[in-house]
């Protein structure tokens, strides 16, 4: 069953993830890739959220399971992250480079640790 609630999350989460991108992306006329940046602080955010509750009580393992390894696990992309990060150096714009991988683990542990401040307020 618990395989079920984590591929009942991913098929939600990963269309999630391509539409987001293309979206967000569509939006700023950069070569940053700011859509895998959003949807991975974002899916930190639901995953601290959700990490907190779950602590708390408010929620169940299954919920953990269906959002935070199904539909987070899809939504967010570390090989995305780290290929655009290489693409960016190989191309010569180090500075967005340094700057998306900077960013990305600085702004993906604050989203992380404000949804589980989020959900200590709520439920703790």
């Amino acid at each position: 069953m618990n395989w079920l609630l984590v591929m009942a999350g991913a098929m939600v989460g990963a269309p999630l993830r391509y539409l987001t991108d293309r979206a967000v992306q569509a939006r700023h006329d950069t070569v940053f890739p700011w859509g895998t940046f959003a949807v991975n602080v974002v899916g930190s955010l639901v995953l601290g959220l959700l990490t907190g509750a779950v602590a708390a009580g408010a929620a169940s393992p299954q919920v953990q399971l269906l959002i935070g390894t199904g539909l987070c696990g899809a939504l967010t992309t570390y090989s995305t992250f780290s290929y655009e990060t290489l693409r960016l150096a190989e191309g010569g714009a180090r500075l967005f480079a340094a700057a998306n991988a900077l960013g990305s683990v600085v702004a993906g542990l604050c989203a992380a640790f404000a949804g589980a401040a989020v959900a200590q307020v709520f439920w703790g």
